[in-house]
């Protein structure tokens, strides 16, 4: 059986596990986060009133190596979810790479190499395309949120990309959305891109945190104390650590059945996400989130 056959086979009994709600018979193939996980968003569904009826997996394969009895494969792993929530009907989405080891072609070990919550996303100065400020005076929601629909599984060309680009997404979001810059050239102070340097705030997820609940012109948002006070368009902000320091930044583009925010967001990349991320392996019981509505 080559590698796709035995991927294929095992997360043909991951989703048949996660559609009837059982544990799937190959527990400690994946890494204990990733089971516990799993289970948090089956409980997650059960609490919503939602159900999982329909579910694709489909690998890429990225690189393989052959050592004396293993072998070990990174892939894209590209998960499609279809829910039903009352009478609404959606397909929640997530890109994420993966590791695959085989030992004389059984499958031992299957964990992903991407991690949620990075607090240290890069942020140092490097190449990337002139973008002019957003002029303007109000925050166009449809074209912010057309944006993440577009670019959740892709980068944009015309913006540097990050291996931890959570935050440089939802900055991308906002400035389709002609959210006006401020602060060049320094890039402690305000939101902006500007030719091969931005601010830390446009990358970093503690600092876009600190400059909305801070900012009195040019990009500002309202702080609101739910998640369902959020509209699309809005951001929100996690501290998995509940330490204080936030790590990771998501995008409001639609609501479920009962007015629960859905998010796009990169790192990992994902659609019509869940707001609450009880099904990330980065999630504790000490998460904290700020809520955060783009002021008009």
């Amino acid at each position: 059986m080559g590698w796709g056959d035995e991927l294929k086979s095992f997360w043909k009994e991951q989703a048949l596990s996660l559609l009837n709600c059982t544990e799937h018979s190959r527990l400690g193939t994946r890494p204990a986060d990733e089971e516990e996980a799993a289970a948090r968003y089956m409980n997650q569904c059960k609490k919503r009133g939602a159900s999982v009826i329909r579910i694709q997996n489909r690998g890429i394969l990225l690189g393989k190596k052959n050592l004396v009895h293993t072998q070990i494969y990174d892939y894209l792993l590209h998960h499609q979810y279809l829910i039903k929530q009352g009478d609404k009907i959606y397909q929640e989405e997530r890109l994420e790479k993966r590791l695959a080891k085989m030992e004389e072609g059984a499958l031992v070990l299957d964990r992903s190499v991407e991690t949620e919550g990075n607090a240290t996303e890069a942020n140092e100065a490097g190449s990337g395309n002139a973008l002019s400020r957003s002029k303007g005076s109000y925050y166009d929601r449809l074209s912010a949120v057309k944006y993440a629909e577009r670019w959740w599984d892709d980068h944009n060309p015309a913006y540097q990309a990050f291996d931890v680009d959570c935050t440089n997404f939802i900055s991308q979001c906002l400035h389709a959305g002609k959210a006006p810059m401020r602060g060049y050239p320094d890039r402690t102070k305000g939101w902006w891109m500007q030719g091969k340097s931005w601010s830390y705030s446009w990358t970093v997820a503690h600092a876009l945190r600190w400059h909305l609940s801070g900012s009195k012109s040019g990009l500002r948002a309202r702080e609101v104390s739910q998640a369902d006070d959020l509209v699309p368009g809005d951001v929100i902000c996690y501290d998995f650590d509940g330490d204080g320091r936030f790590e990771h930044t998501t995008f409001v583009v639609d609501q479920d059945e009962k007015g629960h925010p859905l998010v796009n967001a990169h790192t990992m990349n994902s659609r019509l996400r869940y707001w609450a991320y009880e099904d990330s392996t980065a999630w504790t019981p000490d998460i904290k989130y700020k809520f955060f509505h783009i002021e008009d």
